[in-house]
């Protein structure tokens, strides 16, 4: 595409164009080889990408996108804003792929992963191939594809979707996050239905405020991204979305009057049991996944799909072929007199949901074992250790992702809310000989809890990504438990 045609496509956000040049994809790291790339010189927190325009230069780029013109003789388009002209003018580029299949997008800040998997099995239960993209990787049918980010960048983003439409993709489920939002990676794509789930604290870090991390999950639904939604009404924040948006929305529940509704709930160790009621219309579901939060994703994922025009049948199929979604709520497979059970639990509310949900159906104790992420929100730790404290019978406090910071800080972050409770205790920071400690320590009906990383492979320790599968950890714990041999 020559450089002035695109120019011309994204119009809103071009004040100049300088010269002009054929360009073939785009990108945003000077240092990647790119022969006729267009290098987007995106401006961030640490670094200004404009400094490293020469280098894209030599690189291949055969044209900028930029803020401030730059004295280098190459073609260049001067625009408003950097990052909000990426994702319409990669869109652009790949022959906006999106416009080719349905597009599902959801946001809030827990159940976007399960929601998606649980869209994903209605599609396909109604002939569509299905595209996933999200925080445990992307997918093609059963076909996984590598991802680590819960929304890629823009560039990638389109990348991604141009080869699922070119692979016959009909339909693509993806989480959308607060992050991606405000960092324009959605824009240049319009949803065809847009799924809020809910808002609770997590992110601070980044968004500082809880009114300014919901203000991007709004945004959502109020700037153009979506042409329908499907909202979670027994969430507060809802209210404030449904003041303002001014698209059709379907409202769903269980404690309030909705759409789409859920009743006669029955939790069990191997799952829940509803009757999923819209209008007159009622059918019976039977989840294989357990917890109230599971027959709020089930929700979420029933209303994405009759907002698709897709029937309950159907609906109520895809739902029930769901056995486990990676690192949620999953109960590992390893023959024991006690229960294991991986969560990504991260965040105060969703602990408090996972343990809540295992304490319903446990004979025995309830053994949680969690940390918090380095370089994250210092003011959900003492949250995270209070909850623990009073709904587990015993916990054990340990590393998550430290990151860059010590990890003991952050233990004696979490055991400050601990300390506020009765539950008691103990600190192990080495995560494999804490789970090790919470293996041997488990008797029969016991349920342990791991809680934090979820799908995740690694651990991330002083900025490097180290091997970590609490999957294998287990099993080669178990194995080491069995013989007698000491950990290594």
């Amino acid at each position: 595409m020559k450089l002035s045609d695109l120019a011309r496509s994204c119009a809103a956000q071009v004040i100049k164009v300088q010269g002009d040049a054929q360009v073939l994809r785009p990108f945003m790291d000077s240092r990647e080889k790119m022969q006729d790339g267009l290098f987007f010189c995106i401006s961030g927190a640490r670094f200004d990408a404009h400094d490293f325009a020469e280098q894209a230069v030599k690189n291949g780029a055969s044209a900028l996108v930029v803020e401030r013109l730059l004295p280098l003789d190459i073609p260049q388009i001067l625009v408003k804003n950097v990052r909000a002209a990426f994702g319409p003018m990669s869109a652009e580029l790949y022959g906006h792929p999106a416009r080719q299949m349905k597009m599902v997008g959801l946001t809030g800040t827990k159940g976007k992963t399960t929601s998606s998997y649980l869209i994903k099995a209605i599609l396909e239960a109604a002939g569509m191939k299905v595209g996933l993209i999200g925080t445990t990787g992307n997918m093609i049918g059963s076909t996984f594809l590598h991802g680590d980010m819960t929304t890629p960048e823009a560039h990638h983003l389109q990348g991604l979707l141009r080869q699922m439409a070119d692979e016959q993709v009909q339909a693509v489920v993806m989480e959308v996050s607060a992050h991606a939002i405000t960092m324009h990676r959605v824009d240049g794509i319009v949803y065809d239905v847009g799924c809020y789930t809910n808002l609770s604290q997590d992110h601070l870090d980044y968004f500082e405020t809880m009114e300014r991390y919901f203000e991007a999950k709004k945004a959502f639904f109020t700037q153009g991204y979506v042409k329908r939604a499907a909202l979670n009404v027994d969430d507060d924040t809802t209210a404030k979305i449904l003041r303002d948006i001014q698209i059709p929305y379907l409202r769903f529940g269980i404690c309030t009057n909705a759409d789409l509704y859920a009743r006669d709930i029955e939790i069990s160790e191997s799952g829940v049991t509803f009757r999923l009621c819209k209008g007159g219309e009622e059918r019976m579901v039977r989840l294989q996944l357990t917890g109230i939060f599971n027959v709020y994703n089930a929700l979420t994922a029933a209303a994405a799909a009759l907002s698709l025009d897709i029937g309950l049948d159907q609906i109520v199929q895809g739902l029930e072929s769901v056995r486990a979604v990676p690192g949620r709520a999953e109960m590992l497979d390893i023959q024991t007199p006690y229960k294991v059970l991986l969560d990504y639990s991260h965040s105060p509310e969703a602990l408090e949901n996972i343990l809540t949900a295992v304490r319903d159906f446990t004979r025995g104790r309830v053994i949680a074992l969690f940390g918090c992420g380095g370089d994250r929100d210092h003011g959900k730790r003492p949250m995270m250790g209070e909850i623990g404290g009073r709904l587990a019978d015993f916990c054990i406090l340990t590393s998550d992702n430290p990151r860059n910071e010590d990890p003991y800080d952050i233990l004696a972050s979490i055991e400050e809310g601990i300390r506020h409770t009765d539950g008691q205790y103990t600190v192990i920071e080495n995560r494999r000989e804490a789970i090790r400690h919470a293996l041997l320590m488990a008797r029969e009906g016991d349920m342990v809890v791991l809680a934090g990383k979820g799908h995740e492979t690694y651990q991330e320790i002083r900025g490097v990504k180290r091997p970590f599968d609490e999957k294998v950890v287990v099993r080669e714990l178990l194995e080491e438990i069995r013989q007698d041999k000491p950990a290594k």
